[in-house]
């Protein structure tokens, strides 16, 4: 550390007794310019015919000290204290021995010391601020170092402990979430040392770390301007575009700096280019570049925990998360303290289904990295998946056969572990027909629950009635719901199950008591170049004795990933065994195809206090039995407002032809209302 280190000008006594001061010049200048291990064997060939002058035992000390020896420095010192206990340029030299042995709590009580001694003396007060430093008692620190520039106005060495001390003050405010005093003790360093490289570094992280990512790419900008800090400033501005979701922007920039590398870059501005142009490479699922650059890397660096991370990252994006988790193990092997190893290991087990070993993960991250961001806003997720949730939702229906209805529903899930949840829910229709004079209404209850019976495949089950009156018939029946979710292999998931339900869209429907038992497997495959798959087939039998068939196919492609925007093709297949289409749709042979445009921002990306919305369009044809062909069309949209990290609502609305989408007729329209809230800002189970 450059605390550690002298910044006390020593004003040397040059004795002419028995050496003259042209003989110890050569020395001094080796001090000076920082030749330490010509200046220790300077002074010590001199020593070995005076060994008794007190300036070449002291130069001779400051010496061996600066050169990496501070113990046999603080002996040096030590003896020379015991021989001239009133000496003060020997107690400042000892002091600052103390200060390289890393002995800050005996400083601060020596330094504080000399100070009483000789309030105004600038190397006692610099010393004594550098040592509150390293306490990391800043505000005491900045009091002396001021007091010290009183003393000697714009010193190069007291200007820059008051850098250091600055940023080490705002990385602590930034540590307490003081962000506003962290920003201002950077702009303060700014203020007296103009575009410093470091101070504009710190405050560009600053700004990355608020979100302020305007002011990161303005403060990167500001950088730039210094050519010798050029390549820097544009992985900074690589990693804003990111964060700004513009990939193309970040891959543009990143693959600049790396263009920018020569012979004379350092090796560390050398591995920060490297990471983040394969960083950008990733973001931009541009998979196999990626991955020759860091086999490239592995054969020369088998073991470099940024190699390890840049490859763990590569297969967390491609969903290889078994893999990633071997290298974030790695890293940890390395160095059990490594943020990306504990951090980065958190998200692999989150992904792999392992939640209560990525909050151990994450937590391990925060000791030792008191309060980052990033472990905090992962803790943050976790907890919001694993509490308390009321999703309430209302709409009013309507389609050209005349038939409205208004329904009220409510769902409660409350975990008790991150394995096993309970679940309850409500719902309240009612419906009429405005020609047949018909009215019903109906009430469901049920309550259920959920187990992960392995990381991947969760067991969800629920059981209610639903009590149905109209005009001609009140009942009450037995509701169920019964899945497994299933994750067979990497970016595939199966929904095998089985419900029970009750025919209720409209009056004439839920007054004839048709229970359906309904079959069903759902199967989704996504995929690392933007493509997906959804199939769903569903049996179903009613105790009308009849039966029915569905399959449902859905090919996409994401064209944007922020917002989302996906294009794909539907197909849809449904036979009934029996004809009854005065009862309700029931046709030997239903096809119908479409195209469709979805559109969605979506609301777990969305930020407190912002907008969420999406909107799906689609058109198609239709074919019912041996009938023409039909054009169809489909609309659907919400938009809503996510109040804070633990409420939304949004309105949505629907509208379709489809003959598919009602249980009768070929239009359908619906509007809503939909508002969650979740319970507290943790889990109930974590202490």
């Amino acid at each position: 550390m450059k605390t550690l280190k002298s910044l006390i000008y020593l004003t040397f006594l040059f004795i002419s007794i028995s050496v003259s001061s042209q003989q110890m010049q050569k020395g001094f200048n080796y001090l000076e310019t920082g030749q330490y291990e010509q200046a220790q064997l300077f002074f010590e060939n001199i020593l070995k015919e005076f060994p008794n002058n007190k300036t070449a035992r002291l130069c001779y000390g400051r010496a061996i000290g600066l050169n990496g020896n501070p113990e046999k420095a603080n002996a040096v010192f030590t003896k020379l204290l015991n021989e001239y206990p009133t000496d003060f340029e020997v107690k400042l030299n000892y002091g600052e021995s103390l200060l390289w042995n890393e002995q800050f709590s005996e400083a601060k009580t020596y330094y504080n010391a000399l100070v009483e001694e000789a309030p105004k003396n600038f190397s006692a007060l610099l010393g004594y601020a550098n040592t509150l430093s390293n306490l990391k008692a800043y505000d005491m620190a900045l009091l002396y170092v001021n007091s010290a520039l009183e003393v000697s106005p714009g010193n190069t060495n007291a200007l820059i402990s008051k850098k250091y001390i600055n940023l080490g003050f705002a990385y602590s405010k930034q540590q307490a979430q003081q962000y506003d005093e962290a920003e201002t003790l950077l702009i303060q360093n700014l203020e007296f040392l103009g575009e410093d490289k470091e101070t504009l570094m710190n405050l560009a992280n600053l700004y990355l770390i608020t979100n302020s990512l305007d002011f990161a790419e303005s403060t990167y900008n500001r950088l730039a301007k210094n050519p010798s800090n050029q390549i820097e400033a544009i992985n900074g501005l690589a990693l804003v575009a990111h964060l700004h979701g513009k990939e193309k922007k970040a891959l543009q920039l990143s693959t600049n700096a790396y263009k920018l590398l020569d012979s004379d870059t350092s090796e560390k501005v050398t591995q920060q280019t490297t990471e983040r142009y394969i960083q950008a490479l990733i973001w931009n699922k541009t998979f196999n570049k990626a991955e020759r650059l860091i086999e490239a890397l592995m054969l020369k660096q088998p073991n470099e925990n940024w190699i390890l991370a840049l490859r763990a990252t590569l297969n967390i994006y491609k969903s290889n998360f078994k893999k990633s988790l071997e290298d974030y193990n790695r890293i940890l092997v390395n160095d059990s303290t490594s943020f990306d190893g504990n951090l980065g290991k958190a998200n692999a087990l989150k992904a792999l289904g392992y939640y209560d070993d990525a909050y151990t993960s994450a937590e391990n991250t925060l000791k030792f990295y008191t309060n980052q961001k990033d472990a905090m806003n992962f803790i943050t997720v976790l907890n919001e998946n694993f509490s308390p949730v009321l999703d309430s939702r209302t709409s009013y229906t309507f389609d050209n056969g005349d038939n409205k209805a208004f329904s009220f529903g409510t769902k409660v899930s409350f975990p008790i572990t991150t394995k096993f949840k309970l679940l309850g829910s409500y719902n309240y229709r009612t419906t009429n027909n405005a020609v047949t004079k018909i009215k019903a209404n109906s009430n469901d209850i049920s309550v259920g629950l959920s187990y992960q019976l392995l990381n991947t495949i969760t067991f969800k089950g629920t059981a209610g009635l639903t009590s149905a009156r109209s005009e001609n018939n009140d009942f009450t029946q037995l509701l169920t719901d019964i899945s497994f979710h299933i994750k067979p292999f990497k970016m595939q998931t199966l929904d095998l199950g089985y419900k029970r339900d009750i025919q209720s869209f409209n009056a004439d429907l839920l007054a004839r008591e048709i229970v359906q038992n309904n079959f069903y497997a759902n199967y989704n495959l996504s995929s690392n170049y933007n493509l997906g798959w959804f199939t769903q087939y569903m049996y179903t039998s009613q105790n009308d004795e009849n039966t029915r068939h569905l399959l449902f196919t859905s090919l996409y492609y994401n064209l944007l990933s922020k917002p989302s925007l996906k294009l794909g093709l539907n197909y849809q297949y449904i036979t009934f065994k029996e004809q009854v289409p005065n009862i309700y749709f029931s046709p030997e042979s239903f096809q119908a195809g479409e195209v469709f445009l979805n559109w969605i921002k979506d609301v777990n990306t969305a930020k407190p206090k912002t907008w969420f919305y999406e909107l799906t369009a689609a058109t198609g044809i239709q074919i019912i039995d041996d009938g023409t062909q039909q054009s169809t069309y489909r609309f659907q949209g919400k938009l809503g407002y996510k109040i804070s990290d633990r409420s939304m609502f949004n309105l949505f609305g629907a509208r379709s032809n489809i003959a598919s989408a009602t249980a009768a007729g070929f239009t359908f329209t619906e509007i809503g209302l939909r508002f969650k809230y979740r319970f507290g800002d943790r889990n109930i189970f974590k202490k």
